[in-house]
């Protein structure tokens, strides 16, 4: 198209009025969302100057449900969700956080429908449950948008899931491991946080496989469930340690990295125990310094919040720039680079 591309070219490539347009591209609001969208995209195509850096004229509001901040990762997602809040407000998204109990998921089925009639998108961690998938599928055929961050639920699209490729971080500490005990080898307890957390799941058993394929002198003595309750890991290793002599490696895939700690020390075994779990945290980053934990497999929730932010900015047309990927790496942290 020749010459400078004005309101007109947008109304035209788009099929609305010349009004509509007008009204998004002065932040008046009252423009149904799929036309407002379509301008804002077709206003950048035709590098309309004045729609490349505005604010979108109606708060989009997603709801974001996570486990309360006793659980350090998620205490972490909040911190940047409420941080985006602030520093992507050209998006106009309002992020507001809802903690749900991992173990109680008829509470956060009855959340999600009270939630739904007035959000626009969803981003949820959680254990994987037939209700709460078939309550976000409803939401996202009524339009909404749906993200699953850190762990998948089956019934949810891979398009809709952000996060780490959690059976290949699984492998990863399974190849820590083996390659931690040497020739010797042992007995490893694998502690999970909830096996119907896909995350976890996939964790376990990329970590057996990297066993069983490469280091056949490490063997899995159990697999054991916190249920996401950092203290509870801690009581499970320290039965498991005191009942089988032969265990010589942890792998915690969840809460609870110093309550585990404490389990091994209490047993006078912190020489003869390989620890490794996930999340960088500050309490795992002097834990990793002290030499009380070998390896932290990280995966980054600043850089998972910030690729949900662009994904949601980039689905309702307020940013041209889609995230490369939605599959987020993780990142391999010991005591040289704690």
């Amino acid at each position: 198209m020749a010459g400078k591309s004005t309101a007109a070219d947008v109304a035209r490539a788009t099929g609305v009025s010349l009004s509509t347009v007008d009204r998004v591209l002065n932040n008046r609001g009252g423009v149904a969302e799929d036309k407002e969208r379509r301008v804002l995209e077709w206003a950048r195509k035709l590098n309309l100057d004045r729609a490349l850096n505005q604010r979108a004229a109606r708060t989009l509001r997603v709801a974001v449900l996570i486990q309360p901040p006793n659980n350090p990762f998620h205490a972490a997602v909040q911190s940047h969700f409420e941080a985006a809040n602030r520093d992507y407000s050209a998006f106009n998204i309002q992020f507001r956080v809802y903690h749900i109990d991992p173990n109680r998921t008829h509470e956060t089925c009855n959340l999600i429908i009270t939630l739904a009639p007035n959000c626009d998108g969803l981003i949820i961690v959680s254990a994987h449950d037939d209700e709460i998938a078939s309550n976000l599928s409803v939401m996202s055929n009524e339009g909404k948008l749906v993200i699953t961050l850190a762990t998948p639920i089956r019934g949810i699209g891979a398009q809709n899931y952000i996060g780490p490729d959690n059976r290949k971080a699984g492998r990863v500490a399974g190849d820590l491991m083996g390659r931690f005990l040497g020739r010797d080898g042992g007995e490893v307890v694998v502690i999970a946080g909830l096996l119907s957390m896909i995350g976890h799941e996939e964790r376990e058993m990329g970590f057996r496989a990297v066993l069983r394929e490469r280091y056949p002198q490490c063997r899995i003595s159990d697999v054991l469930e916190s249920l996401e309750i950092g203290e509870r890991a801690g009581d499970l290793v320290f039965d498991v340690l005191k009942r089988n002599p032969n265990i010589r490696g942890v792998y915690n895939a969840s809460a609870g990295a110093r309550p585990v700690v404490n389990a091994i020390k209490a047993l006078g075994k912190r020489d003869e125990i390989t620890f490794i779990t996930h999340e960088l945290t500050e309490d795992r980053r002097r834990l990793l310094r002290e030499g009380m934990i070998d390896a932290i497999i990280d995966q980054d929730p600043a850089l998972e919040v910030r690729t949900a932010v662009d994904a949601i900015a980039a689905h309702f047309g307020r940013s041209d720039r889609a995230p490369a990927s939605l599959i987020t790496p993780v990142h391999i942290h010991t005591i040289e680079n704690a």
